[in-house]
């Protein structure tokens, strides 16, 4: 099974950022113990915090993965863009988040990403996306 994550924007800063709201573990040490706790997955990883980059990637692995755990942080609300590669590609994408969306500012209430998305994994930390994954496997 292959099964790509892929964070958006400032994402790179976990461990950094806002340990009240995201924790103090950085995404890299995160990744590390899943690829661990799943070796006979086949993991790859992406972040960017260019729209266009995760647009691109999200084209280039849509046809060809077993599944897309999708972080796409401040763009899953704005990005009208990344709501259309979820929706013009084949493989199932898991929207996850960290924090509960919905417990934080309005804006963050809307996603263009959940309509096309298979499923919506929000407010667990980290195991957001080991929840998403969970997923994956149930349903092969």
């Amino acid at each position: 099974m292959k099964i790509i994550i892929i964070n958006g924007p400032n994402l790179n800063l976990l461990g950094k950022r806002e340990p009240e709201v995201y924790g103090n573990i950085t995404f890299d040490t995160f990744y590390e113990k899943l690829k661990k706790s799943y070796p006979n997955i086949i993991f790859s990883y992406f972040q960017s915090n260019i729209e266009g980059e995760l647009i691109d990637k999200i084209q280039e692995v849509g046809f060809t993965y077993d599944g897309i755990i999708l972080n796409a942080a401040a763009y899953t609300h704005t990005s009208v863009g990344i709501g259309d590669a979820v929706k013009a590609i084949t493989t199932p994408v898991i929207e996850v988040h960290i924090s509960n969306t919905f417990s934080r500012e309005t804006f963050r209430h809307q996603s263009f990403i959940s309509p096309n998305a298979k499923g919506i994994i929000i407010g667990f930390g980290f195991k957001s996306y080991e929840l998403a994954l969970q997923s994956f496997l149930v349903n092969q």
